[in-house]
């Protein structure tokens, strides 16, 4: 399937606006809006009954208190979490939102994003296809296609079987000399890397390759003016005011 061309902002707010709110929260997300984002990226997981929802971890113990896998634990459970409390008291009482909340909530800011499939083991092609099931039934059309993303080839893998409309990058956190065979066999238009760890020989090996380039986490600046001009086209920080002052966009 032929997509259409994908234009990524050169500022992309990772979990939100992590160093401002509780990642993968609501508030987090309309936190990164503020601060002049205009897309977000952030990480889709099941519950244990299979409803997707916004966690990183596979344990909810660091984000939301509760010493048990998202996967063991129904969403009835997950979704009366407190998210914000661990951040600062001043955020106690924030939820854990689902999947489906959280695209509401994009939809209200204007956000586009950057959806990372983020499976716990074992659920790599079931979280996929509910990840793109929901997009497919709750996307609003005012916003700019998604791009998914994840260090899972798998998941990548299904999300191409399961809906080839939605863009594609691979997650990897220290690109070898695979990257490129990685990224055909899911058909992915991107590539996510350790921006720390990206050599200017390597980005300038998948510009020439015709892939887009995003890297995270990179929250300081000089650094980020430093990847703009090996050919990264895409910066993911927890501090997008930061890093869009550094660049003038």
């Amino acid at each position: 399937m032929s997509l259409p061309p994908l234009e990524l902002p050169r500022v992309i707010g990772h979990r939100g606006a992590a160093t401002y709110a509780p990642e993968n929260t609501l508030a987090s997300l309309r936190e990164a809006r503020a601060r002049g984002a205009t897309w977000v990226e952030f990480d889709v997981k099941l519950s244990g009954d299979g409803v997707p929802l916004l966690m990183h971890d596979d344990s909810l113990k660091r984000t939301a208190g509760l010493d048990r896998l998202a996967s063991d634990t129904p969403w009835g459970e997950i979704g009366g979490l407190d998210a914000g409390a661990w951040k600062a008291p001043r955020f106690a009482g924030l939820r854990v939102p689902s999947f489906a909340e959280a695209i509401a909530c994009l939809g209200e800011e204007g956000l586009g994003a950057n959806v990372e499939i983020k499976p716990s083991p074992g659920r790599e092609a079931e979280t996929a296809r509910a990840t793109v099931d929901m997009l497919r039934a709750r996307w609003p059309a005012h916003l700019p296609t998604p791009l998914l993303s994840s260090f899972q080839d798998a998941s990548l893998a299904a999300a191409l079987a399961a809906a080839p409309e939605y863009p594609r990058a691979i997650l990897i956190e220290e690109l070898k000399d695979d990257w490129r065979a990685r990224a055909e066999a899911v058909d992915a238009v991107g590539v996510n890397t350790n921006g720390k760890k990206l050599s200017r020989a390597r980005a300038g090996e998948i510009k020439a390759a015709g892939y887009l380039l995003s890297v995270y986490t990179i929250n300081d600046a000089s650094l980020a003016r430093d990847l703009m001009t090996i050919g990264v086209d895409c910066v993911i920080t927890d501090t997008p005011d930061v890093i869009l002052a550094a660049l003038g966009t």
